[in-house]
């Protein structure tokens, strides 16, 4: 069975160990877009086997239980294994999730849905592609990989979304009241994108674009910074970039392209 604990010894893990740093609640931005996002909420109610890895929870596991406890708003039946390359951080079970020694090779399972979150951050750029070639490979058919970097107390947060076609859009998310603009996320890009902040890249020209709808969108300050991004959204449609319009009030400001938008300038293999 794909889920058994035997394919938890079926491969050696496939990484480094990294910091490992974490904290309760952290991550919380990325979950509450995975709750509420279209293809992956029906990926998982789709799914024959609602398997979820978290894949490098870290030296504690908080956000794999917080993940778990969210996303069975979307499916009550969701599995939840979180996989750490470092054996010394494996815990054992706990609310229904469990844990294991795995890395990129994803421990012979095989979920719907990968989270790996300030994992990639930690490598060279060049390996990204690789990376993101062995997950992708050992999800489903239909399986969905999200690869995503936060800063430590979880304001400022940036995401890729793939599935086994590659890259599929990229996702801001900040805390509408202790960010300035929307530039101020740039430090926190998945590694992908995060050295092609420069004149010339996507990337760039989305976030100086960002940046310009915000000033514009300034009138608005005193009605708070969620109604201020709002507009600012609107402009940036304005001037052409494919923004996600959601339909809902959002808790959080959040910024979603494809990723045709942001893809690197001249490298096919992200």
């Amino acid at each position: 069975m794909a889920g058994s604990a035997q394919s938890h010894q079926l491969t050696k893990p496939l990484g480094t160990i990294t910091r490992g740093t974490t904290g309760v609640n952290r991550l919380r931005r990325s979950d509450r877009w995975l709750m509420h996002d279209d293809l992956v909420a029906g990926r998982l109610l789709d799914a024959a086997d609602p398997l979820v890895v978290d894949l490098g929870y870290g030296a504690s596991p908080w956000t794999t239980l917080e993940l778990a406890a969210r996303l069975r708003t979307v499916r009550p039946d969701v599995r939840v294994v979180g996989l750490e390359i470092d054996p010394a951080r494996v815990v054992p079970g706990r609310d229904g999730v469990s844990f294991a020694r795995g890395g990129f090779e994803l421990a012979g399972l095989r979920p719907v849905l990968v989270r790996a979150f300030n994992v990639l951050r930690q490598y060279p750029e060049a390996a990204v592609p690789d990376a993101w070639a062995t997950i992708l490979a050992g999800l489903t058919p239909d399986g969905l990989l999200v690869d995503g970097t936060c800063d430590e107390l979880g304001r400022r947060c940036a995401w890729v979304l793939l599935d086994r076609t590659g890259p599929l859009s990229l996702t801001l998310a900040w805390d509408p009241f202790t960010v300035e603009q929307p530039s101020d996320i740039a430090e926190r890009l998945p590694k992908a994108l995060i050295h092609r902040n420069i004149p010339g890249e996507g990337v760039h020209a989305l976030l100086s674009a960002a940046d310009r709808a915000w000033a514009r969108a300034s009138a608005l300050a005193p009605f708070g910074p969620r109604v201020r991004w709002r507009e600012a959204s609107k402009y940036l449609r304005e001037e052409g970039f494919p923004v996600r319009a959601y339909r809902r009030r959002m808790r959080d400001c959040v910024l979603s392209v494809p990723w045709a938008t942001v893809a690197p300038k001249g490298d096919a293999a992200v």
